[in-house]
């Protein structure tokens, strides 16, 4: 399984996603500021491993402090203020609040060890849910046809397995013949350098097409489903994802593909009325105007460069989560699996 992060005694180990796939570089944070700025710069991306990678910058910052009860809240505020969209940031931020304040008091040593020891148990969590999330998933897949992603949902994105891609392989490992056609996912590329990159080393057939081929393809009868991952869905069943998104899921419902959205429950915000009320990070204009490095736009040119897109409920034909499989009326149904009986 690709290692996305783990936790060492030198620190909170991570693979450089920006340097892949030419390059498999692992860094090393020391510090609680060292993972905020990974999280910023997206050496780690995805919205579950995010929030792991979060959970582990606060043990790590407490790990770190010689006073930890004056430095808790900086430790976290610095985290929360790295992106804004990926509501597993923010769910890891409040488990991790709510067990030191259970801990006010103990020894400074055992609040500690008991952080450290949260933060692994989040990583483990994290691949557990992901297979789970196969699991529900893989009846979902057509065999012998090809799925169709957007992004990277995959063992890169979580702390191992994956979401999206956790279903596929799952849909893999249960005897189905399927390939993954993969988009490209201007501007980062995740889908082009990630998921090809994940999927080549699991010996499943990838093929990537520029975003837009999708609706080409889509049209053609070749694709049988569309599964992509999701980094904060509202009550009512919206979803923001990468940017792109929203147009490969209407593209989908043009051509009667069904469009399966993959996520934990963490990544459910039911605070939330409507995918209106997400908030949409804006990434720098320089992922827009340079591949690589290399300036592909005339100088001074203006850029618009949101990194997500809100995708309404009624194109999203099911959400995956580890406990189960949720149709509309989503204010229902995923309530339910929040709320469980």
């Amino acid at each position: 399984m690709i290692e996305t992060l783990r936790w060492t005694d030198a620190g909170v180990v991570m693979i450089d996603q920006r340097r892949l796939p030419r390059e498999e570089v692992y860094v090393t944070c020391r510090d609680y500021r060292e993972v905020a700025e990974a999280i910023r710069r997206m050496v780690i991306r995805g919205a579950p491993a995010i929030g792991v990678a979060a959970a582990m910058g606060v043990a790590l910052g407490v790990l770190r402090s010689l006073d930890p009860e004056a430095d808790f809240d900086a430790i976290c505020d610095t985290l929360a203020a790295t992106r804004p969209t990926a509501v597993n940031l923010f769910w890891a931020l409040a488990r991790m609040r709510k067990l030191y304040a259970g801990l006010r008091g103990r020894p400074v040593e055992e609040i500690r060890q008991r952080l450290v020891a949260e933060a692994r148990e989040m990583w483990r969590e994290d691949v557990a849910t992901n297979e789970a999330m196969g699991r529900h998933g893989a009846p979902l897949i057509p065999d012998g046809k090809t799925v169709l992603t957007h992004c990277n949902a995959g063992a890169l994105a979580t702390a191992g397995y994956g979401t999206a891609l956790g279903v596929i392989r799952a849909a893999v490992a249960a005897g189905k013949k399927i390939d993954v056609m993969a988009g490209e996912t201007r501007p980062f590329l995740q889908g082009a350098r990630l998921t090809a990159w994940e999927l080549q080393r699991d010996g499943i057939p990838v093929t990537v097409i520029t975003d837009n081929m999708a609706g080409h393809f889509l049209k053609s009868g070749r694709i049988g489903c569309v599964v992509v991952g999701a980094d904060r869905i509202a009550a009512n069943g919206d979803v923001a994802n990468k940017i792109g998104t929203y147009a490969v899921a209407v593209l989908a419902r043009e051509n009667q593909v069904p469009f399966y959205v993959a996520a934990p429950i963490s990544t459910l915000d039911l605070t939330l009325g409507s995918g209106e009320e997400i908030p949409l990070e804006q990434r720098p204009p320089e992922e827009v105007t340079h591949v690589l490095g290399a300036p592909i736009t005339p100088e001074e040119v203006g850029v618009e460069n949101p990194a997500f897109d809100v995708t309404p409920n009624r194109y999203v034909t099911a959400i995956i989560t580890e406990r189960g499989v949720a149709r509309a009326p989503y204010g229902e149904t995923l309530k339910r699996l929040v709320e469980p009986l």
